[in-house]
């Protein structure tokens, strides 16, 4: 018997070094989904953040994805989104914020009776 010829694996990288991912996209996830409303939810083991879009005048929507995060993750995730908005600002100026409530549970929607 004889061993067929194993193709090389690519060296697992050492501490402090970073693993290079390929990274493919379909094409119809590649286009991408417009979104104005995250909801938020999580339990001791994950978030959930489930995307939609509001349409004025239109008292109905519907999730148009769901991603489900470790804490772990969406840590990372949150601070990923902060230093790109900070590089965002620094090429481009701030960010305006239009009519925002007091409140920031409150973006955009009116808190429904506690």
């Amino acid at each position: 018997m004889s061993n067929p010829k194993q193709p090389p694996q690519p060296p697992v990288p050492g501490p402090g070094q970073q693993q290079r991912l390929n990274i493919s996209i379909d094409e119809n996830i590649g286009e991408g989904i417009y979104a104005n409303l995250v909801l938020i939810a999580h339990t001791a083991a994950e978030f959930v953040l489930d995307f939609a879009r509001v349409t004025p005048g239109v008292p109905k929507t519907k999730v148009q994805s769901r991603i489900i995060m470790t804490p772990q993750h969406l840590k990372g995730f949150a601070k990923a989104l902060q230093e790109n908005v900070d590089r965002y600002e620094e090429r481009f100026g701030e960010i305006k914020m239009h009519g925002m409530p007091a409140s920031d549970k409150e973006f955009g929607f009116k808190s429904g009776p506690e």
